[in-house]
């Protein structure tokens, strides 16, 4: 896959905003919008266009995010670049706290020249997410709760091996069932974004839920529509995001095995990405290490231009 550069002092960079709307409500009228569940609607003016195609395949930038910004990622990898499933420009630049959070800031921190992140562990600690985002609450910091678990190993063997391709589990089942939006699956399908099962093949699906905090009942559900596609049947292992809150942490925990219905394969779980805070950087396409004894996640390649 292409890789872009490591970020350097001086360097230019642009905050691409999905958005949901919200941009002028009174409850974040002092934030820039969020969200954007409707980003695949951007498939056919970027992935028809020549020049953007080109430009992706030639001149490779690095791009960040995390959620929704699955589709964004997927088209990427489609076009052969390599992004990072990590902080985002509103959740993590933009915490309210007067700082970003220290070990989200380390992962952002890699993306610089110099900084590179060769392995991954888990937090110390872990925040509830926010109930207030109005202008009282900045400069407040969030609820904090010493990390009791870390990664721990639902099955399988505890050292597996592969290169990284997954992201947030809502977005997966948008993709394939299109529930929120009518056309959503059909352009998807038309624009190939899911990957096929030879490109899933002994790859590490990473996965994670979203701040919506589906209910054990839709998880099944959701997790039910992967299953369908039979990437559990090729990939090397799985590694779950920590869910939002630790909301469904146990239930969660118990449906991933009913699931997947394969003993054989690996199941990392409580990994820090995703929605909840803090969290890592995961780059799409890299050789990584699992080693669950070890509760560490070894990058084996740079995942930048070298």
């Amino acid at each position: 896959m292409n890789k872009s550069k490591a970020l350097k002092s001086g360097d230019k960079v642009a905050i691409v905003s999905l958005s949901s709307g919200m941009l002028g409500e009174e409850f974040c009228s002092h934030n820039i919008a969020i969200g954007g569940d409707d980003t695949y609607r951007l498939l056919p003016y970027l992935l028809e266009d020549e020049g953007f195609v080109e430009a992706v395949k030639k001149h490779p930038k690095l791009f960040t995010g995390f959620s929704d910004t699955t589709i964004n990622h997927l088209m990427l990898y489609k076009l052969g670049l390599s992004t990072f499933y990590g902080p985002n420009f509103i959740c993590d630049l933009g915490e309210i706290a007067n700082d970003m959070l220290p070990y989200t800031k380390k992962a952002f921190e890699g993306y610089f020249e110099g900084n590179e992140v060769k392995e991954i562990l888990a937090s110390d600690i872990w925040y509830e997410e926010r109930e207030d985002f109005s202008r009282n609450a900045i400069g407040t910091d969030r609820v904090v709760h010493k990390e009791q678990r870390g990664f721990e190993l639902l099955q399988g063997k505890a050292k597996f091996q592969g290169r990284l391709l997954g992201g947030c589990l809502e977005s997966f089942y948008d993709i394939l069932e299109g529930t929120r939006y009518d056309d959503e699956s059909q352009t998807c399908r038309k624009y190939g974004l899911f990957p096929t099962i030879e490109e899933w093949k002994d790859k590490i699906l990473f996965i994670e839920t979203c701040e919506e905090k589906p209910t054990p009942e839709l998880f099944r559900k959701e997790l039910s529509a992967l299953k369908k596609q039979g990437i559990f049947n090729v990939i090397s292992g799985i590694i779950v995001g920590k869910p939002q809150d630790e909301t469904y942490y146990e239930e969660y925990k118990k449906i991933y095995p009913e699931v997947i219905e394969n003993k054989e394969l690996p199941i990392l779980y409580n990994v820090n990405f995703g929605h909840a805070t803090p969290r890592c950087a995961l780059p799409y396409g890299a050789d990584v290490l699992v080693d669950a004894v070890g509760k560490r996640i070894v990058i084996l390649e740079s995942p930048f231009e070298t």
